[in-house]
């Protein structure tokens, strides 16, 4: 059990720092975005907008997002279950997210249905 332990705080040190940059990076890409519109609209210049996915098809990728995590997570842990048999319990809280990438597809498809209904 040990190895795990090891391995788990790898992946945190790792991880945590890599999960910080990616969040500064995308708040500034959308920033830079934001600013090159404005300047565009400024000039005068016709700036198409750019049309976000509804909630059905957010729902959709959130759901099958999740769901390949899972599979690979459980995937992965199930690989190293060769070796350290402790393993595959902790494969077993790939259910987890599992279950909300489920969770979401039900959502983007009562959300469709809804919306045909209306």
């Amino acid at each position: 059990m040990d190895g795990i332990t090891g391995l788990a705080a790898v992946i945190m040190i790792f991880g945590m720092p890599t999960a910080i940059v990616g969040m500064y990076l995308l708040y500034r890409v959308r920033k830079l975005r934001t600013e090159e519109r404005l300047a565009a609209i400024q000039r005068g210049v016709e700036v198409p907008m750019v049309t976000e996915l509804s909630e059905s098809a957010s729902s959709r990728r959130s759901g099958i997002l999740c769901i390949a995590g899972a599979v690979g997570y459980m995937l992965a842990f199930s690989i190293v279950a060769r070796i350290e048999h402790d393993a595959l319990m902790a494969a077993a809280f790939g259910a987890i997210p599992f279950t909300l990438g489920l969770g979401f597809l039900l959502d983007s498809v009562l959300i469709r249905r809804d919306a045909h209904a209306a």
